[in-house]
């Protein structure tokens, strides 16, 4: 009854054993995965950023060569109706 009594036991030691070892397998294996998401999902934010900030600068160039090209053709309007001006005047006098 002793010898039963004792493979018993250590039947359940080895099993607490064996099943903390796969917890914690477990556990680890849970841990690569959270890294791995952690990893990809920074990695997929750093994608955004730059894709925002190559938006951001494409916009702002857009912009500026919006502004020169009608500051131009301003200057140029500007410039005809002071030579019709100019023209005007002299058939005036």
């Amino acid at each position: 009854m002793k010898k039963l009594i004792l493979s018993f036991a250590s039947l359940c030691l080895i099993a607490s054993v064996y099943s903390c070892r796969e917890t914690v397998d477990k556990a680890q294996d849970a841990t690569e995965d959270a890294t791995e998401q952690v990893e990809s999902a920074a990695e997929d934010a750093g994608d955004a950023m730059k894709d925002a900030a190559d938006a951001a600068g494409e916009a702002i160039e857009e912009g500026a060569d919006a502004v020169k090209d009608a500051t131009d053709d301003a200057a140029n309007k500007a410039g005809e109706v002071m030579e019709d001006a100019a023209d005007k005047s002299k058939e005036d006098n």
